[in-house]
């Protein structure tokens, strides 16, 4: 028992850490402003899609209103109202008109894009074709998918045997209360799953879009019991008041919504912490450059399937990292294959400008001394040598009282 307290509290600690090391709040905070602009694009686009098929036209009324009273707080009646005015005056604009608001939701996407990708720690996001066929298939599948999935849900909640069924078990409000809970886990699962430029684990996808579905329900509630408890926003914003409460709601779901990513992504990265302890990152950014100057040596590229991770417990979120990192300082490159190879003679690289060049600080004595093997290679053990030797001198140079320094 004590171990696995000991696992979940090392596991909150990396979430908890890697919310606040990219930035949630502040990405939240733009995703926010950015949803101000681009969801009545977003809505116009959804009626335009459903509207295209048959079978789903008139659906969108039905499922804006399911998303306002099972997603949102109930005193957005009034922005509900108001938005659904908007977008149906946005379905009689021009063709320029048209175009503005397929690029103003292109650019919500976008956004949603880089914010999820920067949690994942990728630096290049997708570009061109890539880019636009992910963003046009979020904009024309998204809606057809989520009205189907609806006329699905009230088909079978219309069949006798199973309105029946669930009325004799009494499961009818369970089923209807369940039903916003999936909903938004399949969302964010695809979310999570789809946007990041990397490989995501659909177990570890599916679990924190559930997580975060049961953080919306939990969050709404208690905005609602705020909004109960503090009616005084009524007396400062009058009829307004609706408008700063639903900004403040775009904002807490954002929250949640990144919270999730980062959950997602500190998942991949625990089954690589609970391996053991990390390299240092200065020690584990040389491992990978010597494994790339081995590869470059015999005439081809690496990649992470092919590098002895192994031998040095390094994860692909060390190797991702350090790539794009040695990617950025001009020492890689990738080849036709995809594979990273050495874009510069490391013979005309010096030791010290290398690490002046990189954010961590060199590792101390007792680091090296948990890493001592003998299977170890010979320029490990040199530069253990050398950092040791760094260490004392610093040590000899900075034996000093601070009074006496701070006197003169």
């Amino acid at each position: 028992m004590s171990q696995q307290i000991t696992v979940t509290k090392r596991f909150l600690v990396l979430v908890f850490r890697q919310f606040s090391e990219n930035r949630c709040t502040e990405n939240a905070a733009a995703l926010t402003y950015t949803t101000l602009f681009a969801v009545v694009p977003m809505m116009t686009v959804t009626y335009s899609m459903l509207s295209a098929v048959p079978s789903l036209n008139g659906v969108g009324e039905a499922v804006q209103g399911f998303v306002f009273e099972n997603f949102v707080p109930s005193t957005s009646e009034v922005i509900q109202t108001y938005l659904h005015d908007f977008s149906q005056q946005a379905r009689k604009l021009t063709v320029v008109g048209i175009i503005f608001l397929l690029v103003t939701s292109f650019l919500m996407l976008r956004t949603i894009d880089k914010a999820l990708n920067n949690i994942w720690q990728v630096h290049r996001v997708r570009r061109g074709v890539s880019g636009f066929l992910l963003y046009w298939a979020i904009l024309s599948l998204g809606p057809l998918m989520f009205g189907a999935g609806f006329l699905l849900t009230s088909y079978l909640a219309s069949l006798k045997f199973i309105s029946d069924t669930t009325a004799f078990l009494g499961a009818e409000a369970l089923i209807f209360r369940m039903a916003p809970i999936l909903l938004s886990t399949m969302v964010f699962a695809l979310l999570y799953s789809a946007v990041p430029n990397r490989k995501v684990q659909l177990q570890h996808a599916f679990t924190g879009a559930l997580v975060v579905a049961l953080l919306v329900e939990c969050a709404k509630a208690g905005f609602a019991l705020f909004i109960g408890l503090s009616p005084s926003y009524q007396v400062i914003y009058g009829a307004f008041a609706a408008v700063p409460l639903f900004l403040l709601w775009i904002y807490l779901t954002w929250m949640l919504v990144l919270l999730g990513a980062v959950i997602v992504r500190s998942m991949g990265m625990f089954t690589e912490v609970l391996k053991g302890e990390k390299l240092p990152p200065f020690i584990s950014i040389l491992v990978v450059l010597r494994a790339l100057q081995v590869a470059f040596r015999q005439g081809r590229g690496l990649t992470f399937a092919q590098f002895d991770h192994q031998q040095w417990q390094l994860g692909v979120c060390d190797w991702e990292e350090h790539t794009a990192r040695l990617t950025e300082m001009g020492l890689l490159g990738k080849n036709d294959a995809g594979e990273y190879i050495l874009s510069r003679d490391l013979r005309e690289v010096n030791l010290a400008r290398f690490y002046a060049e990189l954010p961590w600080p060199l590792p101390r004595g007792a680091e090296l001394d948990l890493m001592v093997d003998d299977s170890r290679p010979a320029w490990f053990t040199m530069l253990s040598e050398r950092l040791r030797s760094l260490e004392n001198i610093r040590e000899q140079e900075l034996d000093y009282l601070l009074d006496d320094l701070l006197s003169r």
